[in-house]
């Protein structure tokens, strides 16, 4: 016979920890959609463009499209269709990768690093607003916590 855990003795952490969780990702989905709308109205474009322009420009000398989905964290069907729209705007552009004839390396032109750098000012904007509730020290405080419980959770395989 499988004795139950004692839940009275974990209860009250277990009920803590899940209504943070709710509240951590009620607050992430608000912002989000919050830049989502920002993005579209003025500037025309989406999330994951932004996503895009911003691994691009955090690899200057241009990725693999299969390294830019590692990067991303997505698949490379994903990511194909907004690089052909970012090339077909002079944002990013294409280059075969030299001793390998099937893949392609991407990087940002320069329109496309002055127009990422526009967007990227005020994304950090509204990110700035959005978050103003907290001071630069709780904001790093909230930060490195996060980060020890990301550093965690990839211990523990999660």
């Amino acid at each position: 016979m499988t004795l139950a855990p004692d839940r009275s003795r974990i209860e009250p952490d277990s009920k803590s920890r899940l209504r943070l969780w709710l509240r951590l990702l009620r607050v992430t989905r608000s912002i989000e959609s919050d830049l989502r709308e920002k993005l579209r109205l003025d500037h025309g474009t989406t999330l994951p463009r932004f996503d895009v322009m911003a691994a691009l420009s955090r690899h200057r000398d241009g990725l693999k499209m299969s390294e830019l989905s590692g990067v991303l964290r997505v698949s490379n069907g994903n990511v194909t269709g907004i690089i052909e729209r970012l090339v077909d705007e002079g944002f990013v552009q294409r280059a075969a990768v030299e001793g390998d004839r099937r893949a392609s390396a991407v990087r940002l032109t320069a329109k496309g690093e002055e127009e990422f750098a526009r967007q990227a000012a005020e994304h950090e904007a509204w990110i700035n607003d959005a978050l103003s509730g907290l001071d630069a020290q709780e904001a790093q405080e909230m930060a490195d916590r996060l980060s020890a419980l990301m550093k965690e959770g990839e211990r523990h395989g999660a």
